[in-house]
């Protein structure tokens, strides 16, 4: 969905000051969902879904929190590119990963039953729903970051 322009200008607002109620609220629901998720896991869900909504932002805080946290550059660089990446990740992954994609795009307006079935047949119904929790609230965080033109590149891990 790019339109040919360049956004090479500066952020429009500091939302965590505009709407600070709204911004501790999406930090506790940013840390609920990530609860029994493996961190792995979860730092790629938030870096895929970060390239499909091109959130430069969060593909670089995610980016950065992945390899503190002992992520190999070579997942990262080819994670845009998952399905074609052999076995450089688990089937496990792969099924967040689709998943991730489906719930982030709703290409069709819905999920896939074979892309739900597919993570299903990985994770206990538990996780599968704390999965799904962390995709939306990355995608509520890159909404935010995109909107309000959230600048790249300053973000240091606390690992």
């Amino acid at each position: 969905m790019t339109t040919g322009t360049s956004h090479a200008h500066g952020p429009r607002m500091q939302f965590a000051k505009a709407a600070p109620e709204v911004y501790k609220a999406m930090v506790t629901l940013d840390a609920a969902a990530r609860k029994g998720v493996d961190p792995t896991l979860a730092e790629l869900v938030k870096v895929r879904a970060s390239q499909l909504n091109h959130c430069a932002f969060c593909i670089d805080m995610h980016t950065k929190d992945a390899r503190a946290a002992g992520e190999s550059e070579d997942r990262l660089y080819l994670l845009n590119a998952w399905e074609e990446a052999g076995d450089l990740y688990t089937e496990k992954e792969q099924a967040a990963l689709a998943l991730t994609e489906a719930v982030t795009v709703l290409t069709d307006g819905f999920v896939p039953d074979e892309v739900y079935e597919r993570a299903a047949k990985h994770f206990e119904e538990r996780e599968l729903a704390q999965v799904i929790a962390l995709i939306f609230t990355i995608n509520a965080w890159n909404r935010i970051g995109v909107t309000t033109r959230m600048v790249p590149g300053a973000y240091k891990p606390t690992v």
